[in-house]
């Protein structure tokens, strides 16, 4: 695989080491259970995957570069390159300024931004409409290739099922970049509506048994599907894509259930469902996989807590945040400053969305047993002065 240009800001040599100790003796991913880092009073299990994937790595590599290629000039990002606020922060620092928030509100008014001006695409990619408005303002320098290509990947299956005649299905989050852009690539191409999650694909059956009258359609999948979208026509042959950061759980379940929901509908057999299903391999991205088997191997060792370090507004993140609540209190937090003291943390309720303090986080006992993992947009150091921090509460160090 690449090996990118990172940003020593962001590197670990500690993790570095114990990656590729863990890669060298498993070089084709099949031991996901976590690497042993024991302290005497403290021991952690450091998830077998973690951090910085592809995609990002990539990104971040191609916003640099478009800082060190283009000195003197005004450069923006759409939106943030990743969630993660350090990692965005860092990017400001450097000059870098973003047109947009995550929800698509404007930050910079277009008519400050020239055609001399520097664009960088976020790893999410973007929408049509807003290539349009790049190629109306004739910006002459864009970074496309800051797209994660995994979400490359989502369209080119999006391409796939509409040259087909089905309707896509978009699974994912309506407000999230990646959903939003893929929606608006399927769209321009075939008949579309985006449903959240397995609740909503439920709804979606309905509409396909003729369970619920079609003109209550829009108002149950409201700005979330296509124009002209005609519920008897276009609910007849469907296919399903993906946000790449979600539970594969979910999305194999909602995959399932629609297909299934074509069999009753159309009297036909497992073996064939292809005049009415397009059964698509899953677009979940490897990272996003990888991530979330390793948290499922660590969870299956007996352990206090579990601490996952990330941005609060990382949906791959919140998914792993989700698999480790099953198992034991679990800790979100987006880096070492949230754990105040070794009797006070700050943590991310991805529930209420909003911050929690907690007291007597770390048990009394004489050796606390710790799960720990970070989402695919989480820098190595984070991790690492995650675990520094701990240790410092029971007076130990990495030396």
């Amino acid at each position: 695989m690449k090996a990118f240009n990172i940003p020593e800001i962001y590197r670990s040599e500690f993790i570095t080491t114990i990656k590729k100790g863990r890669q060298e003796k498993d070089r084709l991913k099949r031991d996901f259970m976590p690497s042993i880092l024991d302290f005497g009073k403290v021991r952690i299990h450091l998830a077998r995957h973690f951090g910085f994937c592809f995609g990002v790595e990539n990104a971040i590599e191609i916003a640099y570069a478009a800082i060190k290629e283009n000195p003197g000039k005004k450069i923006y990002l759409l939106s943030e390159i990743i969630h993660n606020s350090h990692v965005n922060m860092a990017l400001q620092e450097n000059g870098v300024r973003f047109i947009m928030d995550t929800a698509g509100n404007q930050l910079i008014p277009w008519d400050e931004i020239k055609r001399e001006d520097v664009i960088i695409i976020p790893a999410f990619g973007t929408t049509l409409e807003m290539e349009r408005i790049l190629k109306a303002k004739k910006i002459q320098q864009i970074y496309y290739k800051s797209k994660c290509p995994f979400v490359e990947k989502v369209w080119t299956r999006v391409s796939q099922i509409a040259n087909n005649d089905y309707t896509v299905i978009v699974h994912g989050k309506p407000d999230h970049e990646e959903t939003r852009a893929t929606f608006s690539h399927s769209k321009s191409v075939a008949p579309s509506v985006i449903i959240k999650d397995l609740q909503e694909a439920i709804l979606l059956a309905d509409f396909i048994l003729d369970r619920r009258p079609p003109d209550e359609f829009a108002k149950v999948f409201k700005d979330r599907y296509s124009e002209g979208f005609n519920v008897m026509q276009d609910l007849t042959r469907i296919g399903v894509v993906n946000q790449t950061t979600l539970l594969a759980s979910d999305t194999q379940e909602i995959a399932d259930y629609l297909m299934q929901t074509m069999r009753e509908k159309y009297g036909i057999n497992e073996e064939d469902t292809s005049a009415h299903f397009a059964n698509m391999k899953d677009t979940l991205c490897y990272a996003t996989n990888d991530n979330q088997s390793a948290v499922i191997s660590m969870l299956s060792l007996d352990a206090d807590l579990a601490i996952v370090v990330g941005g609060y507004n990382s949906s791959n993140t919140s998914h792993l945040v989700e698999l480790c609540e099953e198992k034991v209190p679990t800790y979100f937090i987006s880096s070492s400053d949230s754990m105040v003291s070794d009797d006070k943390i700050i943590h991310w309720d991805i529930h209420y969305q909003r911050l929690k303090v907690t007291s007597s986080y770390l048990p009394d006992k004489d050796a606390v047993v710790i799960h720990l993992t970070s989402g695919a947009s989480c820098p190595d150091i984070l991790i690492e002065n995650v675990i520094i921090k701990l240790l410092s509460f029971y007076n130990l160090s990495l030396n």
